[in-house]
């Protein structure tokens, strides 16, 4: 029997392979797409002026020329809160030493003995300052959206310098906003009265929710249910770190801490803010109060 015959037989018959164009492009259609898009993005594309004409390399002259006469815009003006909103302050005040500079020089310092008792204001009172006047904890997304009262972003600014923040989110509530530049602002005004120094307080903490404030219950033993950070009229600032923006003269953290205690200490006694001294976590719990005008 031959091999024909046995192929009859069995029903088996040979496949012819078509080269089929469909699948050839394909598989060649998406590498030919991929190196056009190479060329696209690697070829430079002439700048375009305001009036549709290319601007070439001879006319970089012209374009700094023009940069010198730009008038001169002022990153942080006037002493609306929302004005850290409206304006890009972040990346001028950013600037800062990676270390406090050395050595030292003593500055005057009021001090008045063991902080705690003078800071000692408890949860129950801070939360009954801010539930005057804060938002309701922001729960789930439909709370985020429906805020009974403003809130203001917090960025980095002449005033302070924002830390990074985990556990909680850069906003408060307009008044909050105010007493934070404050404070901010008569630290660097006492330290410049006294002899000078480009220091910045550091803030730690701004607003948070249920569900922050319940991760950071893990790792720190101060946090509480009940924190009054939910509402937007509280934050911390850091009693252990400052920012220098400048290597003289240099100040001792000791001193720094002192005279931002001389600030808390005066503006409590003007019934502007309450204050807890924080041991576990080296800071100033500060709500701030709501003024009487309102």
């Amino acid at each position: 029997m031959t091999e024909k015959d046995t192929k009859r037989h069995t029903g088996k018959r040979e496949r012819r392979r078509h080269i089929s164009l469909l699948k050839v492009l394909r598989l060649i259609l998406p590498t030919l797409l991929f190196f056009a898009m190479c060329v696209v993005m690697c070829v430079p594309l002439p700048s375009q002026g305001p009036v549709g004409e290319s601007v070439g390399i001879e006319t970089g002259m012209d374009v700094k020329d023009d940069a010198k006469d730009a008038p001169v815009v002022e990153i942080f003006s006037g002493t609306d809160v929302y004005d850290l909103e409206r304006m890009d302050t972040v990346s001028f005040h950013m600037r800062h030493l990676d270390k406090m500079p050395e050595p030292t020089q003593r500055i005057k310092v009021n001090y008045f003995g063991n902080l705690r008792p003078f800071f000692n204001d408890s949860n129950y009172i801070h939360w009954e300052e801010a539930a005057r006047y804060g938002i309701r904890p922001l729960t789930d997304t439909r709370s985020h959206w429906q805020i009974a009262r403003p809130i203001v972003k917090v960025t980095t600014c002449a005033d302070y310098f924002l830390d990074t923040l985990i556990y909680s989110r850069p906003y408060l509530v307009p008044q909050a906003a105010g007493t934070l530049r404050e404070i901010g602002k008569r630290f660097r005004d006492t330290i410049a009265a006294r002899g000078g120094g480009d220091y910045r307080i550091k803030v730690t903490s701004l607003l948070r929710t249920p569900h922050t404030v319940k991760r950071l219950r893990r790792r720190n033993r101060n946090a509480v249910d009940s924190s009054v950070h939910q509402l937007g009229t509280t934050f911390d600032i850091s009693y252990a770190s400052f920012v220098a923006s400048s290597p003289s003269p240099a100040r001792s953290v000791d001193d720094l801490k002192g005279i931002l205690s001389e600030v808390l200490k005066a503006m409590r006694e003007e019934n502007k803010i309450w204050v807890k001294y924080e041991v576990g976590q080296p800071c100033f719990h500060i709500t701030a109060r709501k003024p009487d005008t309102e």
